[in-house]
Parts: structure tokens; sequence; C-alpha cells
């Protein structure tokens, strides 16, 4: 009886394990190359992170992969444009665009009022909450919870201005990072304490694998969109609006054609898309 019912309570624990982690595809394979005639197509450059792992980053062989990639690969494919990657530290994303260094941004960029004072956005293509990552089993009633702790983040995103906001002034010691997986690297070497990130990137990127199994998250999803925004969305320079309607088109026409949902498949069993 004791044995059943310690298998019952076992079940119970690993269905709420999967139900707070979102399910990600290990590694689906890169893009395949653009169409011969796409050599002839316009460029477009597209500004990219790849330590951001599944939306953006690179396979054994160097070659750049993921959500992001796939999607803007699409989007080019449908605009008749030749897609060209620039890889960039996410701090230096939009100076970097402001600068004329690429045309667009496809790299998860959260579309918050702030950055929209300085660039302008497309439409979302997709949206995630964030959530807060310490090691399991750490009491948590609030940002109180945390003081004390050193927790890393991203430099230039959504969650550092959610910590610096929510988690500083509560006690916590927030340490931005120039790439998401330099956190996790110095989480695991215990310099730091926890994360604030993109939910679906963090169980990707540390929670999935061996080094993060000791972690997990506390407290509710994040959405308010003093913080996060209204989604993903492709950033442009302002002025641009005829790109920026060609790149919503594109978007309209992928999700429709059924290109979207294929490639979502690839990488997760939920709707990235969101609501």
């Amino acid at each position: 009886m004791k044995l059943k019912l310690f298998a019952l309570l076992l079940a119970l624990v690993s269905s709420f394990a999967v139900t707070q982690n979102p399910a990600v595809s290990p590694s689906p394979p890169p893009p395949a190359a653009q169409p011969a005639q796409a050599q002839n197509w316009p460029v477009l450059r597209v500004a990219v992170d790849a330590t951001y792992k599944p939306f953006t980053y690179k396979t054994p062989a160097g070659q750049l992969t993921g959500f992001d990639v796939h999607i803007a690969q699409a989007l080019c494919n449908e605009m008749r444009r030749r897609c060209v990657f620039v890889e960039q530290v996410w701090d230096g994303m939009i100076p970097g665009l402001l600068a004329r260094k690429y045309d667009v941004i496809i790299s998860s960029m959260s579309i918050t009022d702030e950055r929209r004072r300085v660039v302008d956005f497309t439409d979302k293509y997709y949206s995630t909450p964030s959530g807060i990552v310490v090691r399991t089993g750490t009491p948590f009633t609030g940002p109180a919870s945390l003081r004390g702790m050193r927790i890393g983040v991203l430099k230039g995103s959504t969650q550092e201005r959610f910590a610096m906001s929510q988690l500083r002034p509560a006690g916590a010691i927030i340490v931005p990072y120039d790439a998401q997986n330099q956190v996790y690297l110095d989480i695991q070497a215990g310099r730091l304490d926890g994360t604030v990130a993109d939910r679906v990137e963090v169980t990707a990127g540390f929670l999935n694998r061996p080094e993060g199994r000791a972690f997990g998250f506390v407290g509710p999803e994040l959405r308010d969109r003093r913080y996060f925004g209204d989604g993903m969305g492709i950033a442009l320079r302002k002025g641009r609006d005829e790109l920026r309607t060609e790149l919503n088109n594109a978007i309209r026409a992928i999700r429709a054609n059924g290109t979207y949902d294929r490639i979502a498949r690839l990488y997760f069993d939920f709707d990235i898309y969101g609501d």
C-alpha cells in the first residue's frame, strides 16, 4: 500500500513539473538554404544574438539556427529578399540598428514603450512570459525572499529592467551580463544564485541541462507589459514604413499558409504565438 501511495505521489509531482517548464524540442536542424534565385534578390541584413537557445544559437558546426533564424529566413523567402545575418551582442542591438549596421533585428526583441521611442516595430511574431529561477526549494513569497541573492540578467533586456525595478529595491543584487549563456555559466560556478529570463529560453538553455536540474521557477509567470511589452517583434529604424508594411504582410502570409506552424512545431509543443 505504501509503495502504491509513493508511486501515486511521484506521478503527481512529475506531472506538476511538466506543467511548470515549457517543453522545447532538443535540436531541430538549421533552416535550409534559400533558393538559388535568392542570389538576385535585394539583401536584408538581419541582426541576431546567437546566445539565446532555442531562439537563436549555433550548431556544433558553427551554423546559425533557432526559431528566430527559421522565421527570418521564411520571411525573407516570402518577401523575395536575401537574408544576411549579422551577429550582435544584445546590449548593442539598437545602437547598431541606428548606426545602419543592419536593416532589422529579428532576435526575440520585446515590443516595449521605451524601445518604441527610438525604433519602430512590426506586429508581434510570438509571445512568451518570463520567470524567476533560483535553486529548487528556495522559500519564496515575493521579491523580499531574494534579499542578498545575486541575480544575473541579460544587459539591456526587459528582464534586467524588471529586476532593477522590482527585485533590487527588495534587496536582491542584480548583475547584468553581455550574454544570457554567461549567466548560466556563473550560476553553475556558484557566482550567482539565479536569474530572471524568458521561460522558454531558460528552460532550453539551462533548466533542461544537467547543470540546471537543481534549479526551478519561483513565483508567477512575469507578463507585466510595463516591463515585458506586447510580445516579440521585428525592430527597424523609424521612417522605414514601406519595409515595415512588407514585413507585416510576410508575417501574416506565413501564419496563413502554414509555414509559421511548421517552424514552431520544430521547437515547441505549445502555441508560441500566444494570445
